[in-house]
C-alpha cells in the first residue's frame, strides 16, 4: 500500500546495502537478507511495483516431501544463569526489555543502553563492574563494532557477544565483526543466549570466524 517503485529502483532492491530511504533511516540489508533466507531453501521471491500502486511481493517455497526427522526432539543442557553484571545495547526497546528480562530472571544484574554512544558512556561509569557486554551490530549513532573499539579502550579483552539479525557471512563479507569476536544471529531464543554468554564469561564462547 506504499508509493510503489519504478522498474530502475524495483531491480535493485535485492543489492546488500541499496536503500531508497535518507542517510541513517536504513541499512539497505533487509531484503537482501529476505532474498538469501528464501536461496538457502531453494526457493524464489519476486516483484512487482508501480510507482502510486504500491508493492506486492511473492514468496515462493518448495514442499517437503516428508516431515524432517528429529527436528524437534533435540535434547538441550540446561542454561546456567550467574551473578556477573552485564551491560546491553540494544536500539528496539522491546528486544532490549526481553533480553533484560532473562537475564535479570537467571541472576545477572544488567544495564541497558538504546544505542552505541550510550552503552560506550554507561561502560565508561560502569567499567570495574561489567563482565560482559552485548552489542547489537546496527545501532544509530555508533554501531556495535564502533562501540566494541571504544569499550575496549576502557577495558582491553572486555568480554563482548555480538547479536544481529543479519546473517554471519554477510556481516563478516562487509567486515562488521570484529575477527574472532562471539556472534549469534537474531532471533535467538532465551536458553541459547544464556548458554552463549555462560559460555563467552568461562572462555568457550564460539567464535564467528570459526
Amino acid at each position: 500500500t506504499g508509493t510503489g517503485m519504478d522498474d530502475a529502483t524495483a531491480a535493485r532492491i535485492f543489492e546488500p546495502f541499496f536503500t531508497t530511504k535518507e542517510t541513517g533511516k536504513g541499512t539497505g540489508l533487509g531484503l537482501s537478507i529476505l532474498y538469501g533466507i528464501i536461496k538457502q531453501h531453494g526457493g524464489m521471491v519476486t516483484v512487482s511495483s508501480k510507482p502510486g500502486h504500491g508493492t506486492t511481493f511473492t514468496i515462493h517455497l518448495p514442499l517437503a516431501a516428508e516431515a524432517a526427522a528429529g527436528t524437534f526432539d533435540k535434547e538441550y543442557a540446561p542454561a546456567a544463569g550467574g551473578t556477573e553484571t552485564l551491560l546491553i545495547a540494544e536500539d528496539d526497546p522491546a528486544i532490549r526489555r526481553v533480553i533484560s528480562h532473562v537475564l535479570r530472571q537467571f541472576g545477572h544484574r544488567v544495564l541497558e543502553a538504546a544505542d552505541g554512544e550510550e552503552a560506550v558512556e554507561m561502560f565508561r561509569s560502569n567499567a570495574a563492574t561489567i563482565s560482559l557486554v552485548i552489542l547489537d551490530m546496527i545501532m544509530p549513532r555508533k554501531n556495535g563494532n564502533e562501540a566494541y573499539e571504544a569499550i575496549t579502550e576502557i577495558a582491553p579483552g572486555m568480554h563482548v557477544l555480538f547479536l544481529s539479525g543479519y546473517p554471519a557471512d554477510l556481516i563478516a563479507q562487509k567486515a562488521l565483526l570484529p575477527p574472532g569476536a562471539a556472534f549469534l544471529q537474531k532471533p535467538v531464543s532465551p536458553m541459547e543466549l544464556l548458554r552463549n554468554i555462560r559460555q563467552v564469561l568461562d572462555g568457550r564462547g564460539e567464535r564467528a570466524d570459526g
